[in-house]
C-alpha cells in the first residue's frame, strides 16, 4: 500500500471508472512525502490564509498527514458481508466505489480538509478531482505534485483550482462527477444540492456551517479550564473554524466570573504577523472577510450587546481583527444567530442547564456543542438532547481521526473522519445467488 504511504495510498479494488491499479513500489527507504514537505506545505498554508506558522506546523501538517496514514492503514480492515439467507440462497454485500468524486474544500483549513476528503475518497477505490478554495490553492496544487512523486497514476488524483462559481459549479453539473464531498457555507451547500437534481443526481456530502453552543454550568469541574477552552474555541485560527464555539452560554451564577476569566485569556492572545511563532492569531483571509466581520461587530454593538474585549481593527491597515468578546447577548441577537467565521463571541446567560439546552438548540445549525459539568447525568442529558453531530463533555473541540465529525440541520449530512467516512463514497451492491433446492 505504498504509493500513498508515500502521500499515504493504495488501492487494491476495481474501479467502476478506471482499470484497477496498484503499485509495486515498497516502503523501503521511501520517506512520506508529506512529512518531508512539512515546512514548504506549512508555508504555503500560512501565505495564503493567514492562520499562524506555528499551528500550520504543529496542527494542519501533522493531522493531515495521519489522516491519509490512517486510511491507507484501514482499507484491508473493511469487509464485505455475507446476509443470512436460508440454505437455498447466498446473498453477498459489497461496497463499490462511487467513480469520479469531487472534493470541494474550504480556505479555512485547505490542507487539511483536503485530507479529509482524499483518504477515504481514494481508499474508496475512488478518482478524485480536488477543488481549492480561491482563496487558498497552494497546498492543493502542491499535494498533487506530491501525488505524481507518490505514484498516483495520471487520471486518479487531480487538482482543479478555480472560482466557486464557476469550477465548482461546473462540477456539481458535471454529468461524469459521480459524487461531490463538500465543505464550506450552507449556503454554497445548498448550491451542490440544486446542482445534483440539475444534473445526475449525483451523491452529496456536505460539511457546512455553524453556530455552535458552548454551555457552562455552575458545577463545571474547572471554570478556569473552561474559560481557557471557550477563548481558544473561538479565537483559534482567528475564528475561522466552521465548529468554533460562537455561542458561550453560561450558567446565570458563574457567568460574570467565566466572562472575566475569558476576556483574560483573550486579551493575552497576540495578534499580528503570522510568520512569527509567537503569534497567537494571525491575519482573516482576506479583506473581504474582515470587513465582513467588522460589520458583524457593528451590528452587535446597534443590537445593544456589551462589548467586554476588542471590537476593532488593528492597525489602519491589514486584515487582523482583535479577539472579541460581547456580553449581555439574547438569541435573538444576530451576533447570536448568523455565522460570522471570526474571533467574535456572544455570552449568553442561562438560568440553568434546561434553558441552556435550549438555547443551544435555538439556531438552524448542528454541528458541534459543548457542556460542562460534573455531573455526569446533566452530561448525559444534556449530550441526548443538543442536536449535533459532536457533542463534548468538558472539553472543546477534542478528537481524533477515529470519530466521526459531520452536523445535524443546516449544518449537511455525512461523516468526515473514522471509517464512517467511507460510507458516502462507496455504493452497496447486493448480489443474490440461487443455489436451487
Amino acid at each position: 500500500m505504498e504509493a500513498i504511504k508515500r502521500l499515504r495510498y493504495h488501492r487494491p479494488r476495481r474501479s467502476i471508472i478506471r482499470p484497477c491499479w496498484t503499485t509495486d513500489q515498497t516502503a523501503s527507504g521511501q520517506t512520506d512525502l508529506i512529512a518531508a514537505n512539512t515546512e514548504e506545505l506549512a508555508l504555503l498554508e500560512t501565505l495564503d490564509m493567514g492562520k499562524p506558522i506555528r499551528d500550520s506546523l504543529a496542527v494542519d501538517l501533522p493531522l493531515s498527514a495521519q489522516c491519509i496514514d490512517w486510511y491507507a492503514e484501514a482499507i484491508d480492515k473493511l469487509y464485505d458481508e455475507i446476509a443470512p439467507t436460508a440454505s437455498t440462497a447466498v446473498s453477498l454485500i459489497r461496497r463499490e466505489p462511487l467513480g469520479v468524486v469531487a472534493a470541494v474544500v474550504p480556505w479555512n483549513f485547505p490542507l487539511l480538509m483536503a485530507a479529509w476528503k482524499l483518504g477515504p475518497i481514494l481508499a474508496a477505490g475512488n478518482s478524485v478531482i480536488l477543488k481549492p478554495a480561491e482563496q487558498s490553492p497552494l497546498t492543493a496544487i502542491k499535494l498533487g505534485e506530491l501525488a505524481v512523486r507518490a505514484g498516483i497514476p495520471d487520471g486518479v488524483f487531480n487538482v482543479l483550482p478555480g472560482f466557486g462559481e464557476t469550477a465548482g459549479r461546473a462540477l456539481g453539473l458535471h454529468m461524469d462527477v459521480d459524487a461531490v464531498a463538500f465543505t464550506g457555507s450552507t449556503e454554497v451547500g445548498k448550491y451542490f444540492l440544486q446542482y445534483s437534481g440539475q444534473s445526475n443526481m449525483k451523491r452529496v456530502g456536505l460539511e457546512c456551517g455553524g453556530k455552535s453552543p458552548n454551555i457552562i454550568l455552575a458545577d463545571a469541574p474547572d471554570l478556569d479550564a473552561a474559560a481557557t477552552a471557550a477563548a481558544w474555541g473561538i479565537f483559534y485560527n482567528q475564528g475561522e473554524v466552521c465548529n468554533a464555539g460562537s455561542r458561550l452560554i453560561v450558567e446565570r451564577s458563574v457567568k460574570d466570573e467565566v466572562v472575566e476569566k475569558v476576556v483574560a485569556v483573550g486579551g493575552a492572545i497576540k495578534v499580528g504577523d503570522p510568520l512569527d511563532p509567537a503569534t497567537g492569531m494571525g491575519a482573516m483571509v482576506d479583506g473581504r472577510q474582515t470587513e465582513r466581520v467588522l460589520e458583524y461587530i457593528a451590528k452587535g454593538k446597534a443590537e445593544g450587546a456589551t462589548l467586554r474585549l476588542g471590537g476593532g481593527r488593528i492597525a489602519s491597515e491589514g486584515c487582523f481583527i482583535e479577539a472579541t468578546l460581547f456580553d449581555d447577548v439574547t438569541s435573538g441577537m444576530t451576533i447570536a444567530r448568523e455565522e460570522i467565521f471570526g474571533p467574535v463571541l456572544a455570552t449568553i446567560a442561562a438560568a440553568d442547564v434546561d434553558e441552556a439546552i435550549r438555547i443551544g438548540n435555538d439556531t438552524s445549525y448542528g454541528l458541534a456543542a459543548a457542556v460542562w459539568t460534573r455531573d455526569i447525568n446533566t452530561a448525559f442529558k444534556a449530550s441526548s438532547a443538543l442536536r449535533a453531530g459532536v457533542v463534548w463533555v468538558n472539553c472543546f473541540d477534542h478528537g481524533d481521526i477515529s470519530s466521526p465529525f459531520g452536523g445535524f440541520k443546516q449544518s449537511g449530512f455525512g461523516r468526515d473522519k473514522s471509517l464512517h467516512a467511507l460510507e458516502k463514497h462507496t455504493e452497496l451492491k447486493a448480489t443474490w445467488i440461487h443455489l436451487g433446492k
